[in-house]
C-alpha cells in the first residue's frame, strides 16, 4: 500500500462523519456530533498517556463530563445510527473508567496493551486446574514452605469437618496465616506503586530498555500477588469468613 493511501485512510478514520473535520474519540471538535466508536485504548479514550500514575479526581471529572455528553437520552430524538453510537460510546466510557480507576486493573490492562498475558490465577482457572489435575499456578519460590504448610492445614480442617469436628486451635492458626498473607499483599502493592514511577519515568525518557525491564518486574509481582490473593480466598472459603 502506498504511503499516500495509508495517510488518507488514517485521516478518514479521524474525520467527522457529519462535517468532515477532525474528531476526538467520542465527539467532533467542530460540530459536536457523537462519533462512531473507533479502535482506541482506554488511556487514549480519556486523553491520557500510557502511564500508571493517574489523578483519580481528574479521571472522575472527565468520566462524569463524558457520561453527561454521551447519555443515550440526549440522542433519543436523533437518527437510529447516532442513538446506537451513543449507547456504544457510553458503554465504552463506563468500561474504561472502571478499568483505569482501579490500580490493579489499570496495571494489568496496560500490560495487556504491551502484549503481556498474566498467568491464569482466577478462581475459575484454579477450579479448572483442580478438576483436571493439572496445576497451572506456579508457586512463587519464596512461598514454597508457607504454601505447603497452609495446604496441609486446610486439608486437616476439611478432614475434621467431614468427621463433624472443629479444631479451634487450627482455626486460629489459619487466621494468623491469612493475616500474614494479607500483609504480604499490602507490601506487594506498595512495591507495585514504586514500579509505576519507574514506568512513567521510562515513558517520559523514551527509554525502551527500561520500559521492558519494569514491565517484566510488574508481571512477576502481579503473578505473585494473584497467587497470594487466591490463597487468602482459599482460607476464607475454608473457615467460612
Amino acid at each position: 500500500m502506498a504511503a499516500d493511501t495509508k495517510i488518507a485512510i488514517l485521516e478518514s478514520a479521524h474525520a467527522c462523519w457529519s462535517c468532515g473535520d477532525m474528531r476526538a474519540a467520542q465527539f467532533c471538535n467542530s460540530c459536536g456530533k457523537v462519533q462512531p466508536p473507533a479502535p482506541t485504548d482506554y488511556f487514549s479514550f480519556f486523553g491520557l498517556p500510557r502511564k500508571l500514575n493517574v489523578d483519580p479526581a481528574a479521571l472522575e471529572r472527565e468520566f462524569y463530563a463524558l457520561s453527561r455528553k454521551l447519555h443515550p437520552d440526549i440522542y433519543a430524538g436523533r437518527n437510529t445510527q447516532e442513538q446506537e453510537w451513543s449507547l456504544e460510546q457510553s458503554s465504552r466510557v463506563n468500561d474504561a473508567y472502571r478499568t483505569l480507576k482501579d490500580p490493579i486493573r489499570r496495571t494489568e490492562y496496560l500490560l495487556q496493551l504491551e502484549g503481556v498475558e498474566l498467568e491464569g490465577q482466577s478462581k475459575a482457572a484454579t477450579e479448572e486446574a483442580r478438576k483436571s489435575g493439572v496445576k497451572k499456578q506456579i508457586v512463587p519460590p519464596g512461598l514454597l514452605e508457607e504454601v505447603f504448610e497452609l495446604n496441609m492445614q486446610l486439608e486437616e480442617l476439611r478432614a475434621n469437618r467431614k468427621l463433624g469436628e472443629e479444631d479451634v486451635t487450627l482455626l486460629g492458626e489459619l487466621q494468623q496465616q491469612k493475616q500474614s498473607l494479607e500483609l504480604k499483599l499490602n507490601s506487594l502493592f506498595e512495591e507495585l506503586q514504586s514500579y509505576w514511577n519507574k514506568w512513567d519515568a521510562a515513558v517520559d525518557a523514551g527509554n525502551e530498555e527500561q520500559r521492558r525491564q519494569v514491565r517484566d518486574q510488574m508481571v512477576d509481582l502481579l503473578n505473585r500477588r494473584n497467587y497470594i490473593r487466591n490463597l487468602v480466598r482459599d482460607v476464607n472459603d475454608a473457615v467460612g469468613d
